[in-house]
């Protein structure tokens, strides 16, 4: 199991054929189909479009923050710059880092796309939830637990489409779709 989502594969008919590589993969009513993979189910993907390193970097320099905020109060200042600010900065710095550990720790046959897009989307919600300096002025932890547990339950239902089968591509490719080869294609 990936760091990232794993996107499901479509079984290979090219593969059933020549060699019947991959066969016991699981089919339908008992039948073999050959290199078909599900991908992740709906509980893996609603665990894995947590970015959870990047919470928890983004926690260690919040509760620093947070120790400033406290110990000078709502002007507290960091070289010369407004703690809120600072949080401010660092949260927009983590939404940036999040799509880049997505495609930094990728693998073949993850979604990374979709996992990063998603997990963006969800790292404020988290950050929120663990009480962002950025976000004290409106922090409730009551909406912050209901707004992370919708999100989470919900991000679990987005499911990236299958790979696809090298006959399917080649298909898609030799028959155009639209304009004058169209019309080529159906009078042949």
């Amino acid at each position: 199991m990936g760091r990232l989502v794993r996107k499901p594969q479509r079984p290979d008919l090219d593969l059933q054929i020549a060699g019947l590589e991959g066969v016991l993969q699981g089919g339908i009513s008992g039948m073999q189909v050959a290199g078909a993979q599900p991908g992740d189910n709906y509980l893996e993907r609603m665990a894995k479009y947590v970015p959870a390193e990047i919470i928890a970097g983004f926690m260690l320099v919040n509760s620093i923050l947070d120790q400033a905020v406290r110990a000078g109060g709502p002007k507290a200042a960091m070289a010369g710059f407004a703690v809120t600010t600072i949080a401010q900065g660092a949260l927009v710095l983590a939404c940036i880092l999040t799509p880049l550990f997505c495609w930094y720790v990728r693998e073949q046959g993850d979604a990374w796309i979709v996992n990063a897009i998603v997990s963006t989307i969800a790292f404020p919600f988290w950050a929120y939830l663990v009480g962002a300096v950025a976000f004290a002025n409106y922090h409730d932890g009551n909406l912050a637990a209901i707004l992370v547990l919708t999100f989470t339950v919900v991000s679990g239902l987005i499911s990236p489409r299958p790979f696809k089968s090298k006959r399917q591509v080649r298909r898609e490719e030799a028959v155009p779709t639209e304009g004058p080869r169209l019309v080529e294609a159906l009078s042949a």
